[in-house]
Order: structure tokens, then C-alpha cells, then sequence
């Protein structure tokens, strides 16, 4: 079994308590990840999830406290991970309705392949099943979702790239609902192939969103 407070990251140089405690937490939560994605919700016991990373089932407790407080940290890994994956891809440096549609684009092309994120909709399937407290970790992680596509939405609106009429927060919403419906489909079906439906969505929102042209307005 391992013990994280004495990893050594190389010969040359001891980790620091901070950099161990990182590690260690990722390591946990790649653990976890694995065993609802791959046995089921109710098989993520913080026992399974010690064991599978290795750690003991006590440093399970000290970093995540409860249930909830590993759900958080899973949340906290996919906005993470969602943060890199817009920076990698210059989305910031989009118009808006090209950022919008990029990232319908990236979210849809990680669904097939990506185990965080069947993990994070298997745990929110049981919190709205079972009314768990859970569920209000999850509404937070929509609701910064729902932020994040308004900005790109705002962000048209102000270039002049989307129609300033469009109600950018309901906008946001049904953009951010059909991508939810996207990977639910894709745990219920595992055969599911979201590319065509992926870009009728892209095609529908640059329709629905641009400014039309022969109106004195941008394309």
C-alpha cells in the first residue's frame, strides 16, 4: 500500500506536503472515476476507491470527508479539465458563436472515449433518482456551465456575430440541455456515434444565432 506523505517524485528532489497531497488527490479521484465508470455508483465505496488507488481507506476519508466531498472534487476535475481543453484550443481568442460552437465541438468528441464523464452522469443519475444532497453539487456545476455558454453568447452579441435579440440566458440553457440529453444517450446506448448529431446542433445553433445577411448586418 502506498503511503503518500512519503512518494519521492525523483532522487534529486523530495515532493513538498502541498505537491504530495496534490498528487495523492489525483490519484484518488482517477481512482474513483475508474470504479463508477467501469463497476457502478454503488460500488464506489471509499474501501473500493482505496483500494483501487492503492492509498488506505483512511486517507480516502481524510481527503474527501463524505460522499459529497468526492463528488465536488470529481466536479472540480472536470471544469478542470474542461478549462484545458478550451485554452489548448484558443476558444478565448473566438468570436463568440465560433466558441459557442467549439465547444458543443469538444464536449461531443470526448463523450465516447472520456471515463470522467461517465462517472460524473452515472453519480448524477443516482442524485436525482435517490434525491440524494448530492444533487446540489451537480446543479452548481450546470449552473457554471450555463454561465460559461452565455458569455460566449454575450460575447457574439457584442462583436456582432449573433443577434442582439437572442435571449442569451435561455440560449444558454437549451445548448447546455441538449448536451446533456448527448451524454446521457451515450451511456444508455454505448453504440451511440454523437458525431452526426453533434454537427445538426452546431449547424442549428449557427442558424439559429448568426445575423442574417442582406439586412446591412454581419454574416
Amino acid at each position: 500500500m502506498k503511503n503518500a506523505e512519503a512518494e519521492i517524485d525523483s532522487p534529486a528532489r523530495r515532493l513538498t506536503q502541498a505537491e504530495r497531497r496534490d498528487r495523492s488527490e489525483r490519484e484518488l479521484i482517477s481512482a474513483a472515476i475508474k470504479v463508477v465508470a467501469e463497476q457502478g455508483v454503488s460500488a464506489a465505496t471509499f474501501d473500493a476507491i482505496a483500494r483501487e488507488a492503492g492509498f488506505s481507506r483512511g486517507l480516502v476519508t481524510q481527503r474527501f470527508g463524505s460522499k459529497e466531498g468526492l463528488i465536488r472534487s470529481l466536479i472540480w476535475h472536470l471544469h478542470q479539465w474542461q478549462g484545458e481543453v478550451l485554452e489548448a484550443g484558443n476558444v478565448d481568442g473566438m468570436d463568440g458563436l465560433d466558441a459557442l460552437c467549439a465547444f458543443v465541438r469538444l464536449h461531443c468528441d470526448a463523450m465516447p472515449a472520456q471515463s470522467e464523464s461517465a462517472a460524473y452522469f452515472m453519480l448524477l443519475a443516482a442524485a436525482v433518482a435517490g434525491r440524494l444532497e448530492t444533487r446540489v453539487a451537480f446543479a452548481e456545476s450546470h449552473e457554471l456551465e450555463r454561465v460559461l455558454i452565455r458569455a460566449f453568447i454575450e460575447r457574439g452579441q457584442k462583436s456582432g456575430h449573433i443577434r442582439p435579440e437572442i435571449d442569451a440566458d435561455a440560449e444558454a440553457l437549451m445548448a447546455g440541455c441538449s448536451l446533456l440529453g448527448l451524454r446521457m444517450q451515450c451511456l444508455i446506448d454505448t453504440a451511440f456515434d454523437p458525431a452526426p448529431v453533434r454537427d445538426a446542433l452546431i449547424g442549428a445553433l449557427r442558424d439559429h444565432l448568426k445575423i442574417k445577411t442582406g439586412k446591412g448586418k454581419r454574416p
